[in-house]
């Protein structure tokens, strides 16, 4: 009876009172919405064939392939400003590049950029299974930061940089450097830097270090229009700005 009387009627909590349990059940149910709705988001994004063949072949090779709603991310946005000239830094066994030449036009070029010969030749194989002519691709083995220097100034729509997290921030400046105006520089693994609290006496990573500044240079530089999608392990996007330079 005591007990009843404390939650009020039909075991309702009284006002003022906090229900841990229910406070807990609470955050577990959104928490789980959002998995389901993260779920769904990837699960949107459906891949064929060539695309399922090049993500398995990432796999065992242990080359990271991005996620289907971070390739579905890729695609569109090289679709909505028709890009011709894309860059990709890190070009893994080829499922990026997939998606970006999907988005592109027909008489577009992908310049891939990756220090793994192994995985450029099979990329090049995934390519081809996806019915894309070897004149569309050019792959450049190296280091993204050595080769990125010997590129074109402004000639670029969209540069992808999918390399270690530590460099970002110069590989920011090297991006905006090749882009033009109204192209888009898009980091992926972005996640990374999602500010949580590293305690007193530990210190971030570099990768997290890294991924951390480059998103708070996007978002500090008024040239830039910037937008940080949760999908995959976080695609940060930003372009540049036509105003910036009026």
């Amino acid at each position: 009876m005591g007990a009843r009387a404390a939650s009020g009627p039909l075991g309702a909590a009284r006002p003022g009172h906090v229900s841990h349990t229910r406070g807990e059940a609470v955050i577990a149910g959104r928490d789980d919405t959002l998995a389901h709705t993260l779920a769904h988001v990837e699960q949107y994004a459906q891949e064929d064939d060539p695309l399922t063949s090049a993500r398995e072949t990432g796999r065992r090779a242990e080359s990271s392939p991005i996620s289907a709603a971070g390739g579905a991310a890729l695609r569109f946005l090289a679709a909505a400003i028709g890009a011709r000239s894309v860059v990709e830094v890190g070009t893994g066994c080829g499922t990026s590049g997939i998606w970006l030449l999907r988005g592109m036009r027909p008489d577009s070029v992908l310049t891939s950029v990756d220090i793994e010969p192994e995985y450029q030749e099979l990329a090049r194989a995934a390519y081809r299974r996806a019915g894309f002519a070897a004149n569309r691709v050019r792959l450049i083995h190296g280091r993204g930061l050595d080769v990125l220097p010997r590129l074109t100034d402004c000639a670029y729509d969209l540069v992808f940089v999918d390399a270690e997290p530590a460099a970002y921030p110069t590989y920011l400046d090297e991006a905006l450097r090749l882009l033009r105006v109204g192209g888009i520089v898009v980091f992926n693994n972005a996640l990374e830097g999602a500010e949580r609290a590293d305690g007193p006496l530990s210190v971030p990573d570099p990768g997290t270090a890294g991924a951390r500044e480059v998103g708070r240079l996007v978002r500090a530089d008024s040239a830039l229009i910037p937008l940080l999608l949760p999908i995959g392990e976080g695609l940060l996007a930003a372009i540049r700005d036509h105003s910036a330079d009026s």
